[in-house]
């Protein structure tokens, strides 16, 4: 904040007020530029889509026919309509298009064109250029959403489609619950709705090959902890770490404490840089019981506790924890980018064995 002349507290009150104001006036004119941007570049795919359509002889030529268009437009409005853009308005409309549909108009002398419901676009342009090259509709509906309902920016979308989180929540679902994905996003509201297998980490620089301790991989995930929420997932917020809690005059420390607002309940992470045990269960098990019974409120929900481990034996965890578990979890991680291929083929796989 600048220096004022007097420093008058009302006068300081009364300038963050009109700031914060101005602010958010910008970023509206922002996001309504965008939003005109983008609905703009539908209708001029819509009008060359609408061209084409009109006989096979201008289809032929539509080459041509963007070079030329591409040649008037930028010497009338400049940069931004190169055949290459002209072209994905075009694959843009093509691939949105099927979203619009007819709805009655209150006034007979509005035109039958400004009758028609278009999609309500809430992301930028180059948002909707990486979107478009996701091949799987429900895939791509799915980003989409998640982008907008996370407010994520171009490079967020990115990291979360290199992550392949579509495939890994999808792994953990069945058909019908891998269909809501694509229509609603990610909905939290039981406690296996948050986990992930694996949960992806690179961003945290730890080579795959080096060796490091559960102290150091806590340590790099609190410098990176925006990240590491935005890995975790919808309404997680930092609590503390090494939270200590004493029971029969011993003590005890959970490594990572998280609450999410959706579920409302308390999350512990317990990080183990090996494979996971039987004793690491049974100990989350004590975590989760003692959160339960003297820190969780009577109106909040029952504590969920993940085990984030370099391997896990699915065998040694099914048999160790309770058979309608739905609190006690355990996760593999990786310090490194999943093959989206690799992860298609398992989703497949389990798809295949439902059937």
């Amino acid at each position: 904040m600048p220096d004022l002349p007097n420093n008058h507290p009302a006068e300081e009150q009364l300038y963050g007020r009109v700031s914060e104001l101005i602010e958010l006036a910008r970023r509206k004119v922002i996001t309504s530029v965008n939003t005109t941007m983008v609905t703009t570049y539908f209708e001029i795919g819509r009008l060359i889509v609408e061209h084409e359509q009109q006989g096979k002889e201008r289809a032929a030529y539509g080459k041509e026919t963007l070079k030329n268009l591409s040649q008037l437009l930028t010497a009338s409005f400049g940069k931004g309509f190169s055949v290459d853009n002209l072209e994905r308005m075009r694959s843009f409309y093509q691939t949105y298009g099927s979203q619009i549909s007819a709805t009655p108009s209150r006034k007979s002398e509005i035109s039958a064109a400004t009758q028609l419901q278009k999609p309500n676009f809430k992301l930028s342009w180059s948002h909707y250029i990486k979107l478009m090259r996701i091949a799987n509709p429900e895939e791509r509906r799915f980003y989409e959403i998640e982008s907008i309902e996370n407010n994520w920016s171009l490079k967020e979308l990115q990291r979360q489609f290199d992550s392949a989180l579509y495939e890994r929540l999808a792994l953990s679902r069945d058909k019908e619950q891998v269909k809501q994905l694509a229509e609603k996003g990610q909905q939290l509201q039981q406690p296996q709705d948050v986990i992930k297998d694996p949960y992806v980490l690179e961003f945290l620089g730890l080579k795959e090959e080096a060796a490091f301790s559960e102290s150091k991989l806590e340590n790099h995930i609190i410098d990176e902890l925006q990240h590491f929420l935005l890995e975790l997932g919808k309404g997680f917020a930092f609590v503390g770490r090494q939270v200590r809690f004493t029971f029969d005059e011993k003590h005890f420390r959970v490594d990572l404490v998280f609450y999410n607002r959706f579920l409302r309940c308390f999350v512990l992470l317990d990080l183990k840089i090996g494979e996971v045990s039987h004793q690491d269960l049974g100990q989350m098990q004590m975590y989760v019981n003692y959160y339960d019974r003297f820190v969780k409120t009577d109106d909040e929900n029952s504590t969920i506790g993940i085990i984030l481990c370099k391997e896990k034996n699915n065998a040694l965890v099914e048999i160790t924890l309770p058979k309608e578990n739905n609190q006690i979890f355990a996760s593999k991680y990786q310090t490194f980018l999943p093959s989206k291929e690799e992860l298609k083929a398992v989703l497949n796989e389990s798809t295949e064995t439902e059937e």
